[in-house]
């Protein structure tokens, strides 16, 4: 059985402490010192303990008179980041394949059009009117951020933020030349009339309808191993 480092063991805990809610975003962690007496550790332990929370994104550290470290405040962004990692890690690896990808899509955005056709406020719909692209005009790098910006305007409008969370990382993850090679035009243009037509089915409210057109855009994506590609890091 293997003994899990010093610093992890510390680092678990005060990680804890902080999922539990006994520790708040912005509540100061007890300093160097008292955790070393706490612990029992060393100053370099607890420091290390405190940078893997760090890069967790659990905790902040400041330096000066009125310094040191804090239970982190929640922020979206930095937890896709993670995810996004996560996720490119799996792909990476093998341990995730390019049905599984579109399985999860299948599972979180139909059901999330259906959401967005029912909420959506004035703003979604110009969110979604702004990443629509030219398939004709527009270059690949345009292309690829006006379909993430989309979908992702397509989770907002939902109004749960968990879902965007959650979302975001499926659509961080393109390789450039892979899209390049095995998405030639009709692949775009297609794309296009498939946001197009769903960002109309949002705008008049038509859940049935919109549910129809995600799950349809999603079983036209390329066969899952040129996906696989697309999506590997």
């Amino acid at each position: 059985m293997t003994v899990a480092p010093a610093y992890q063991v510390l680092a678990e805990r005060i990680r804890d402490d902080i999922m539990s809610g006994q520790l708040r975003p912005g509540e100061r962690l007890p300093t160097e010192p008292q955790l070393c007496e706490q612990s029992g550790l060393s100053r370099s332990t607890v420091r290390e303990a405190l940078r893997l929370l760090s890069s967790q994104h659990l905790i902040v550290t400041m330096r000066g008179v009125n310094g040191g470290s804090f239970v982190a405040e929640p922020d979206a962004s930095a937890l896709g980041e993670t995810l996004s990692d996560g996720v490119g890690l799996l792909l990476a690896s093998g341990a995730v394949t390019g049905e599984d990808f579109l399985e999860v899509r299948r599972m979180l955005e139909v059901p999330a059009a259906g959401l967005a056709a029912a909420r959506r406020e004035p703003h979604h719909l110009a969110e979604l009117e702004r990443a629509m692209f030219d398939p004709e005009q527009d270059d690949l790098a345009r292309r690829i951020e006006a379909h993430a910006a989309f979908h992702l305007a397509v989770a907002a409008a939902t109004g749960n933020s968990l879902l965007g969370l959650v979302v975001r990382p499926l659509y961080s993850l393109a390789n450039r030349e892979a899209v390049e090679r095995v998405s030639p035009p009709p692949f775009w243009r297609a794309v296009d009339r498939d946001h197009r037509e769903l960002l109309e089915a949002i705008r008049a409210q038509d859940v049935a309808r919109a549910m129809e057109l995600a799950r349809a855009h999603i079983d036209n994506i390329r066969p899952a191993e040129q996906l696989a590609e697309v999506i590997a890091l």
